[in-house]
């Protein structure tokens, strides 16, 4: 098995750790492994989705961090019908876009949200 180095933001590692005794895994690598196995799952689905399909993304960030927001709703205003924005506790925010178009754009517009660094989670849900 490859061995590869990795670095973490301190309070990553915390949840990490946390994660892992809750969830049993046997250390730190066995849950890295098995998040990048969910990514790979993900990426698959993700990437068959073709043709016409109605969809739902949910995002949560800061609220300081709305500029990718703003950025990335207009770049893929061609498939937004409906974007609803509510502030949540301590400046927290979730957005909510309601997608109808190509499976392939709105697959793009999943991942551009995910590769977003300052974004918590980002959730698809095809209707």
């Amino acid at each position: 098995m490859a061995i590869i180095s990795l670095s973490f933001p301190e309070q990553m590692v915390k949840e990490m750790d946390q994660l892992q005794k809750s969830r049993g895994f046997t250390g730190r690598s066995e849950l890295v492994r098995a998040a990048i196995r969910l990514m790979l799952e993900d990426t698959k689905e993700k990437d068959s989705m073709a043709g016409r399909i109605s969809a739902i993304v949910t995002v949560t960030h800061s609220q300081e961090d709305e500029g990718p927001i703003t950025r990335l709703k207009h770049s893929f205003q061609d498939i937004v019908k409906t974007h609803i924005h509510s502030k949540m506790s301590r400046g927290n925010c979730i957005e909510l876009f309601l997608l109808e178009g190509d499976g392939k754009k709105v697959a793009s517009m999943t991942k551009s949200f995910q590769k977003e660094e300052n974004m918590k989670s980002v959730r698809l849900i095809v209707l």
